[in-house]
């Protein structure tokens, strides 16, 4: 974009996140009245580059600048990418007491304890692989100190493969993928920029022809709340088999699912082991779990909603596993101890069941809260979510200039609620696209993790900002420039 047809929320967003010098030469460590980032000069610290903020954290940022802090109440933070962590309406207690014996001080196996990777094998083989010949066992499962370290344990593991990645999905891939080089990242592209999913006919033509050696994706998706399921995953895990092609599937929220066809206990449904809620795994499609290339990363964070206890697994075959204890070595020691022990309880398949009910309960009445409350306000939803706590929002109906996902943000800061502009999303490792304009700039996406009542001061204080700007329109005052298309 030419210099002098940026607006001013885009400049920010360059600052925050470019290293070349020409782009950071005119900073100053002057956070100045608009609450313009810092950053190094290039001639400060230039043994280091300028290390880009992944979605949330920048959005964090952008609103400290003015005045966020997580205890104050006049915020509404629906950019988290975390649920709400306290009682669920009929969830099942969960005891956070423990005494930490000296033993429980040392370091745990960098694979994890024995006993939590057991339950974990437990939990796969129960909920999606009865009646299999084929089996779990605690070696198919790393315990890794959260999702993110391990994705990092998975592509320090990988070989010099291409590895495939569709857009939008989760920030920090963005990170994983261009962290180590002898992985090429490779975008997966989609025929159209309304198709929520790709078909896994064309999934299958796309990683034959690019000769990928491993493909990564969120399901459900991270943003847009879509699924690959039944027939379609069965049918992309059978892809990897064929062509002998890792599978690394991010299964954080495979809990939050709102259009399972089980009968709610609260409903009349049984409450008892017959009666599951849906939830979705591509371990129910493998046929070896020693031989079929599935790995598997999900953990407490997302669906235990346990997000400080970084206590998450990678379930793949054994010689796998193997290789990413060996990775965690060197990477990052391992999970902590005393947690991975405190985590043995919320395993229990019964607590599980019961948990899941009740979370999917809670989440659908706040998915459906927010949906109907931006509606109301003018944006829109393209694909309903039928899973996770995120709403890929479409702004292009707005008025300009907060059709722009970057304006948008910068105008929520200012009225005290906080998104994630959806360019964060249109993931690109290495820059390896070179990109004039993303797809993704008239999207945000919004979190109902967060409790009931932040969503509606959300939506209150959303509809204040929209409210100013249909007023006016023709003063767009900082955001001035010649054309907000480009």
């Amino acid at each position: 974009m030419p210099a002098e047809r940026r607006n001013t929320a885009h400049d920010v967003f360059l600052q925050f996140h470019r290293h070349r010098a020409q782009s950071l030469k005119k900073l100053t460590e002057d956070d100045g009245d608009e609450g313009k980032p810092t950053a190094l000069t290039s001639e400060r610290f230039d043994m280091f580059h300028q290390v880009m903020k992944t979605g949330v954290i920048y959005a964090t940022s952008r609103a400290i600048k003015f005045g966020f802090k997580n205890e104050n109440p006049d915020w509404a933070n629906m950019g988290q990418g975390a649920p709400e962590t306290g009682p669920l309406p009929g969830a099942p207690s969960r005891n956070f007491h423990m005494n930490i014996q000296d033993a429980e001080l040392e370091y745990a196996p960098t694979a994890g304890i024995r006993e939590l990777r057991e339950k974990v094998a437990t939990y796969y083989n129960t909920l999606y692989r009865k009646g299999k010949e084929s089996q779990y066992s605690y070696e198919n499962v790393c315990v890794v100190p959260g999702g993110r370290a391990g994705l990092t344990r998975v592509m320090a593991a990988l070989g010099s493969i291409q590895v495939g990645y569709f857009t939008p999905d989760y920030t920090a891939y963005q990170q994983a993928l261009g962290l180590f080089m002898r992985i090429s990242p490779s975008p997966i592209l989609h025929r159209s920029i309304h198709e929520a999913l790709m078909s896994s006919k064309d999934f299958r033509f796309e990683a034959e022809g690019r000769g990928l050696g491993a493909t990564l994706l969120s399901n459900p998706a991270n943003p847009t709340g879509q699924s690959l399921e039944g027939e379609e995953l069965e049918n992309y895990v059978k892809v990897a088999r064929d062509i002998g092609m890792a599978l690394i599937a991010d299964e954080f929220y495979s809990h939050y699912y709102y259009d399972g066809e089980s009968v709610d206990p609260e409903d009349g449904g049984a409450d008892d082991d017959s009666n599951w809620p849906k939830t979705v795994s591509s371990a129910a499609y493998v046929e070896d779990v020693d031989e079929d290339p599935v790995i598997i990363v999900n953990g407490l964070t997302k669906n235990w909603r346990c997000p400080g206890f970084r206590v998450c697994w990678i379930v793949a075959p054994k010689p796998i596993c193997e290789m990413l204890s060996s990775a965690g070595s060197f990477l990052d020691g391992g999970a902590n101890a005393p947690l991975q022990k405190l985590a043995l309880p919320l395993m229990e398949l019964d607590f599980i069941r019961r948990d899941a009910w009740a979370l999917q309960r809670h989440f659908k009445k706040k998915r459906d809260y927010l949906i109907s409350g931006l509606s109301a306000l003018g944006i829109t939803v393209e694909w309903m979510p039928t899973a996770t706590f995120y709403i890929w929002a479409d702004l292009s109906a707005l008025p300009r200039p907060i059709n722009d996902c970057l304006v948008f943000l910068e105008e929520a800061v200012r009225h005290k609620v906080i998104c994630v502009p959806g360019v964060f999303f249109d993931i690109n490792p290495r820059d390896i696209r070179n990109l004039r304009k993303s797809k993704c700039i008239s999207f945000v996406r919004f979190s109902y993790g967060p409790a009931m009542e932040n969503l509606e001061k959300g939506v209150k204080q959303i509809g204040n900002m929209i409210e100013y700007w249909k007023k006016h329109q023709e003063s767009p005052g900082m955001y001035a420039e010649k054309s907000f298309d480009d």
